[in-house]
């Protein structure tokens, strides 16, 4: 199944910042922001173990738990299985490291396996408090996290959670199966593969208006080729698209806030948000089935809507191409 066919409209809710990713998140705070993204109409919803130890899945799960099974779309990945224990040393996040120090304080296998994959399942299930995931994403077998061993990780998972995951699929207990990842490599690898054949992919960080030069090299035509779908994470580079100070989950560098002045300067002389300008530069490839960002307060899920909605000129386009503040091969929503 096509993921344009499976997700429920072009803009989901991404709930990293639920796992309190950079600060600690009220719970009443966490759960008021998963009902604003219901109540105006949110129907895919994307979480992780990874995110807080089980924290946003925790959180998440309150909310969704009590919503008619049917009506929306429940994404989460595998790779990370929660222990019972309480981690006593600091935990090795490879270039992520303390990004989710206020989650909870449960100790993380890191394991792509059968065995952690269906654990990973199980735990997630019990977690969100539902009975069934629609699709699966395995998390992180990249470079960020794991450096030159990448591969091994990559391979490990081949081996185990890729096939787990196409037998669930195969036998019609999730829908759909992929990637999710910070990297375009792992992605690129697996759709190069005979087997097994992943349904889509959750790209996060790098098809953004920051930095979407290296997906379109390689991995966006291969995917288009294969009629393999991207969910886009990350649309706003880490919080710099979006008003905020972090940028690939680190400080911004000064090129990048020069660029995002650049970029809100073109925004403002046309009366758009910059905002708006990220969602729907983030849809425009043809890949492209939705886009997840993450948001920690109610009103960020209608600052989200209006910029998905927001009418934003060609002439915007125009300048922005001429600018070259975008690459040449990247298309734009009204194939400037």
């Amino acid at each position: 199944m096509s993921l344009k066919d499976l997700l429920p409209g072009r803009l989901g809710f991404g709930t990293a910042p639920l796992g309190n990713m950079f600060r600690a998140i009220p719970d009443d705070e966490a759960r008021a922001t998963v009902e604003a993204a219901w109540d105006q109409g949110i129907r895919y919803y994307d979480t992780a173990p990874f995110y807080g130890a089980g924290l946003a899945e925790e959180r998440l799960g309150q909310v969704l738990s009590t919503k008619p099974r049917d009506e929306y779309v429940l994404s989460t990945k595998v790779g990370r299985v929660i222990l019972d224990e309480i981690e006593t040393d600091v935990p090795d996040f490879g270039e992520k490291g303390g990004l989710f120090e206020h989650g909870n304080p449960n100790k993380i296998l890191h394991e792509w396996t059968a065995d952690a994959t269906e654990r990973s399942i199980e735990g997630s299930l019990k977690r969100l408090g539902v009975d069934r995931l629609d699709i699966v994403w395995v998390h992180d077998i990249a470079q960020d996290f794991h450096g030159d061993a990448w591969i091994q990780k990559f391979e490990e998972a081949r081996t185990g959670a890729f096939r787990v995951l196409s037998r669930l699929r195969d036998e019609g207990v999730i829908k759909a199966w992929g990637l999710g990842v910070n990297k375009t490599e792992p992605i690129e690898l697996t759709l190069a593969l005979d087997e097994p054949r992943p349904d889509g992919f959750l790209l996060a960080g790098r098809y953004t208006l920051l930095d979407h030069e290296h997906a379109l090299q390689r991995l966006l035509p291969m995917a288009q080729e294969q009629g393999v779908e991207m969910v886009v994470g990350g649309p706003y580079s880490s919080g710099i698209l979006a008003g905020g100070s972090h940028f690939e989950y680190q400080q911004a560098p000064p090129e990048i806030i020069e660029k995002v002045s650049r970029l809100k300067a073109l925004a403002d002389k046309h009366g758009i948000g910059i905002k708006a300008a990220a969602l729907q530069f983030s849809l425009a490839h043809p890949v492209s089935a939705a886009v997840i960002p993450g948001a920690t307060r109610p009103s960020r899920i209608a600052e989200d809507l209006s910029a998905l909605n927001e009418t934003v000129p060609a002439a915007f386009w125009h300048d922005l191409r001429a600018a070259d503040l975008v690459s040449p091969g990247a298309p734009l929503p009204d194939a400037a």
